[in-house]
């Protein structure tokens, strides 16, 4: 008999209904959509790619939206670092191996390289371009955009630098790059175990996981009312 054989074996991770997204999650997250989706038609308004909406309503709406999710970010950014939620966004896994998934493994029935967890939600590439779109594309969003309200202030102090044209673009790209953002996210939504499978998740907080013992047992520890 071989010493293997001699090795109890680890239990099986078995499927368990947790709740991975907490009210501030789904509230913040909820929320934002609906100011980017705001933003983003009140923008095209302004530009005149749409109509609905005169040009002084949609900047004064799109206005308000800006502000709103400004405070809202600052508010989401100070509870995550509080909660140490800031630790979703750092990536880990094999990150190659997540990218060949989705380019062609998810067509092809294979099965998802990384496992979802209270702690770990997001895989190496979705916590990569996350942190991505609220550092960088983010940031040049704020900036842009405060830049763009408060141009009379410092306009004729930086006018031989720095012209109201080039912050307009530079915001318009930030923000084409947002809605790519949104139109890519709705995509992987719709990649599940089912099309809305995700999206139930995402209202409800709750999802069906696989837990090993140990998470099992650290969970009804520390995090009892997060299991069903």
């Amino acid at each position: 008999m071989t010493d293997a054989a001699l090795t109890p074996a680890s239990p099986a991770p078995h499927v368990q209904r947790v709740m991975i997204y907490s009210r501030y999650e789904r509230f913040w997250h909820w929320t934002q959509a609906a100011l980017i989706l705001t933003l983003a038609y009140t923008g095209f308004v302004v530009h005149g790619t749409v109509g609905g909406l005169t040009f002084k309503q949609a900047v004064t709406v799109h206005t308000f939206a800006a502000m709103a999710l400004i405070v809202l970010w600052v508010f989401t950014i100070f509870w995550h670092f509080t909660t140490g939620e800031w630790r979703q966004f750092v990536p880990r896994g094999n990150l190659f191996e997540i990218i060949k998934f989705y380019a062609y493994g998810i067509f092809a029935g294979a099965p998802a390289p990384y496992r979802k967890s209270p702690w770990r939600k997001q895989n190496a590439l979705q916590a990569m371009t996350y942190l991505g779109m609220v550092v960088a594309n983010g940031l040049g969003l704020w900036v842009s955009g405060v830049a763009y309200l408060t141009y009379p202030v410092w306009s004729k102090a930086l006018a031989a630098s720095l012209d109201l044209q080039t912050i307009a673009l530079v915001h318009t790209a930030c923000a084409f790059l947002m809605v790519t953002f949104v139109i890519v996210h709705i995509y992987i939504v719709t990649t599940g175990k089912t099309v809305g499978h995700d999206l139930k998740v995402m209202l409800s907080g709750y999802d069906e996981v696989e837990l090993d013992p140990v998470d099992e047992a650290y969970l009804k520890a520390h995090h009892e009312k997060g299991l069903r």
